[in-house]
């Protein structure tokens, strides 16, 4: 295959790239190459946000007009051939697009004094700018309302800051709309990515001269174009490392220093991003991005939006895949849980031929699974309820016909940190009710065993069942015969099963039928103070 240099819109210019390492990093070709040395290196794993820019992508949605979208991301664990056909914004562009005057983004921190020693500040300006653009490009039809004190902080839950601290910067979160509104000009954007636009895959290489073993050395990143393409490659090349959104693979390089060898690169594979429902189930493209794929979960599926806002950061959403996080399987990642617990079946594709198995058979041990040679995951599948059909002549059930089952999903994040954690225990629960009785029940956790699995003995236990007291005391007792969770750095043994237990006896109060607890009684925020929740 020819390779192809990188190219990407910055600046207000192409930039073409041609002898970087397939690894080397966005952040170092800005610092090292391109002296953009605003953005900063903190963490340097995709934790503290001192790194973060905006990403933009040409749309061209069916029947409508191409348009511009932005999202941000980590540059610090992004690899610098998958900016090909893109935009990369900095904080450095801010001053252009404000015609050389502080944009309101930046007016709005110095007005609030959101920076102290300012290392971090780049980072927070960036995604502020991003939540700013969207807002003032917001589709016609959505809500006129600023986002709420909350909704800035979701956005800023992946930028760390050790001096100032967060309401100053949460008062310029608001500050900004109060200044006269600057936009980005997308038109001359818009038509730099039209022109980087091309048929067919993209192929990079370049010698591979940042490790002393792999000296004289040819790497390639292949970014593939359609599904058949990439099939055909993985086939053609089984030990090539696939990468998809590299939030985990880039900590591979920076943190570990592995040689990742040839990657081929799922991201520009339109099949794999798209998400829709067919066949009655939601079909989850294995490149589709976390939070797209979360927020279709949550607005199909009820007791998600916690654990969609919990997982990771919006940077880290934005880049990483939820096919990403399945194929990855880390004991502690949060999708498998939930998927698990919906039911979810895994798409696996070798060549032309695929297969499905159910998610629960998916792991077989430590990062170990049911994944071949030139084989990868395409898809998630996930049943979806059947729509309700009321009776045609009467508001109760005919004579002899059973009731539909009440249907209950609730999904907890155990984690030392609120928000941008890691998990140290996972639990999705699905439960189906025949009035009193459990008809069915998945109980799904991450965190207590060598891969994220099912408590298929505590679940015999249940069904059949009371939804009791007594037969929750029952469980717990069965799920300390069923795990033996490892102690580390994130929480004990002990700890993590008396979580486990006591999230059984959380979801019970949740889901009982006489009095059950309702959201604002197990909500954290409603029983703190008035005065650390409010705008003031």
């Amino acid at each position: 295959m020819n390779t192809q240099p990188i190219r990407f819109f910055h600046r207000g210019r192409t930039v073409q790239v041609s002898a970087a390492h397939p690894t080397r990093t966005v952040l170092d070709w800005l610092r090292e190459d391109a002296r953009c040395t605003g953005t900063k290196e903190g963490c340097n794993e995709g934790d503290c946000g001192a790194c973060t820019v905006v990403v933009g992508e040409l749309e061209s949605p069916p029947g409508g007009s191409p348009r511009l979208r932005l999202r941000s991301a980590n540059a610090c664990i992004q690899f610098l051939p998958t900016l090909n056909g893109r935009a990369l914004f900095t904080v450095e562009d801010l001053k252009t697009i404000a015609g050389g005057n502080l944009h309101p983004v930046q007016q709005a921190m110095v007005d609030c004094h959101g920076s102290q020693c300012g290392f971090c500040t780049p980072g927070f300006v960036m995604s502020l700018w991003n939540l700013y653009e969207r807002h003032l490009h917001r589709p016609a039809g959505a809500a006129a309302g600023r986002p709420t004190r909350q909704q800035l902080a979701d956005e800023l839950s992946g930028n760390l800051c050790r001096c100032t601290g967060y309401r100053p910067i949460l008062d310029a979160g608001q500050r900004m709309f109060d200044l006269p509104p600057v936009a980005l000009e997308t038109i001359p954007v818009l038509q730099a990515l039209a022109d980087l636009q091309q048929d067919g895959g993209f192929n990079y290489s370049a010698a591979a001269a940042h490790l002393p073993e792999a000296v004289g050395r040819i790497d390639h990143f292949h970014s593939p174009s359609d599904l058949a393409e990439l099939a055909a490659l993985v086939v053609r090349k089984p030990a090539a490392r696939l990468l998809a959104g590299g939030t985990d693979v880039g900590l591979w390089v920076n943190k570990q220093f592995r040689d990742t060898g040839d990657l081929i690169h799922l991201g520009n594979v339109p099949e794999l991003t798209r998400i829709e429902e067919r066949d009655g189930h939601l079909c989850i493209g294995a490149a589709a991005s976390l939070e797209a794929a979360w927020r279709a979960l949550a607005c199909r599926f009820e007791g998600l939006t916690d654990v969609w806002l919990r997982f990771a950061s919006p940077p880290i959403r934005n880049m990483g895949t939820m096919g990403g996080n399945i194929a990855n399987g880390s004991p502690i990642g949060d999708s498998a849980p939930v998927l698990m617990a919906l039911d979810a079946l895994v798409e696996l594709r070798k060549g032309t031929a695929t297969r499905r198995l159910a998610l629960k058979d998916f792991y077989l041990d430590y990062m170990k699974n049911q994944l071949a040679d030139g084989e990868f995951l395409q898809r998630m599948l996930v049943p979806l309820p059947a729509p309700a059909s009321a009776p045609a002549t009467a508001a109760s059930p005919a004579p002899g016909a059973a009731a539909e089952p009440a249907r209950h999903l609730r999904a907890y994040k155990i984690s030392k940190r609120y928000d941008s954690d890691i998990s140290a225990v996972c639990a999705a629960f699905a439960i189906a009710l025949q009035g009193d009785t459990v008809e069915s029940v998945r109980l799904a956790f991450g965190g207590m065993a060598a891969i994220v699995r099912r408590a298929t003995q505590t679940e015999a236990i249940l069904t059949g069942r009371p939804w009791s007291q007594e037969s929750i005391a029952l469980a717990r007792d069965a799920l300390a015969l069923e795990f033996t969770p490892l102690t580390d750095m994130r929480a004990s043994s002990a700890y993590r099963l008396e979580v486990a237990q006591n999230l059984l006896q959380r979801f019970w109060l949740e889901t009982r039928n006489a009095d059950p607890l309702p959201a604002h009684a197990t909500s954290v925020w409603s029983v703190m103070p008035h005065d650390l929740t409010s705008d003031s």
